[in-house]
């Protein structure tokens, strides 16, 4: 896939799609680099960490970070080495020739790029009530792993049937005085053994057949009601903490067809980061369904620039380019 089209001038060495963690940390690796690197933020900029309130995993923060405050940090941080930041979203992309096209929402003009760093993330899944997003980060989180701690000795419910569900409720044994795993059947997708872990677990309260009417608190959680569906029965349970866990989608209905995925979406990592196109690479949450840490995230966004820029040197087409992996002292520079 040659470049064809495009003066050097007008091709950007790397675009990168995406705001988290994972793409202000490709921005910072890619620019300090000296790298031409452009970040297109999108209409929801600054990721999932935007709907948290306190990060306390994340290192360099030792008295925790609220979560916008973070990704503030992420970008002036991106922005101090160089990387040009637009709030745009791209809504069009090509992928069949180098250097690619991205086309921003409203724009005739494509962006030229002679890679691309896709760091659209994924969310949670949520059930739709109102209350859920107007508590987001007071009470109703979904992540366990992120959140758990604020929790301890604390009851708190988990709503779903997968092992995503089983291995939050697990999870936050370790914090809560009890559990209480709602699910809507009798039956569970899960997994036999994390059912059967969840099941031998004593804080975990497994409520079946039953689904989540509302999220009650004014200014934070204090409970959920319930409704049973085979009764019709109608309950309420006392929680501080209310947690989601019916599965993450991934943000890449832009890339179907241009890019390998798995089959609930999210891409594939090839050969360290690259897709199955080359000269496209995947970071953070968009290709991990595991970990869907922030710190995680942003260590993709790091390997994701290095393997950018090496590839970019290995097609002869980086010259100008530092190698984003070495790091060299102010005083050895002189």
């Amino acid at each position: 896939m040659p470049s064809t089209n495009g003066t050097s001038a007008d091709v950007y060495d790397t675009v990168i799609i995406g705001s988290g963690p994972a793409g202000y940390t490709a921005a910072l690796y890619a620019s300090r680099a000296n790298m031409k690197t452009l970040l297109f933020k999108g209409w929801e900029s600054g990721g999932q960490l935007m709907l948290t309130t306190d990060v306390e995993n994340f290192p360099g923060y030792k008295d925790g970070v609220m979560g916008p405050e973070m990704m503030e940090d992420l970008e002036a941080q991106a922005a101090r080495f160089g990387a040009e930041l637009r709030p745009d979203e791209i809504e069009r992309v090509d992928f069949s020739e180098r250097p690619f096209r991205l086309w921003a929402e409203g724009e005739e003009e494509p962006v030229l790029a002679n890679t691309v760093i896709i760091a659209t993330g994924a969310k949670a899944k949520w059930l739709g009530l109102e209350n859920e997003q107007r508590l987001m980060g007071r009470g109703v989180s979904g992540c366990a792993t992120c959140d758990g701690f604020f929790f301890r000795d604390k009851p708190v419910a988990v709503v779903g049937g997968g092992d995503t569900a089983m291995e939050e409720a697990l999870y936050l044994t370790n914090h809560a005085s009890e559990v209480n795993l709602i699910h809507r059947r009798d039956e569970f997708r899960a997994s036999r053994i994390m059912l059967d872990r969840a099941r031998k677990n004593e804080k975990i309260n497994i409520i079946t057949d039953t689904v989540v009417e509302d999220i009650l608190g004014d200014d934070t959680v204090t409970g959920a009601r319930l409704l049973n569906k085979k009764t019709g029965d109608e309950s309420e349970i006392k929680v501080d903490g209310f947690f989601t866990a019916i599965g993450h989608e991934p943000a890449t209905a832009l890339f179907k067809d241009k890019v390998e995925m798995d089959p609930e979406g999210y891409i594939l990592q090839k050969e360290h980061t690259m897709t199955s196109v080359p000269g496209v690479f995947a970071a953070g949450d968009v290709s991990d369904r595991r970990y869907r840490q922030a710190v995680t995230a942003a260590a993709d966004g790091c390997r994701a620039a290095i393997d950018a820029a090496r590839w970019l040197e290995e097609q002869g087409e980086a010259d100008h380019a530092d190698d984003p992996g070495e790091w060299i002292s102010p005083k050895d520079e002189g």
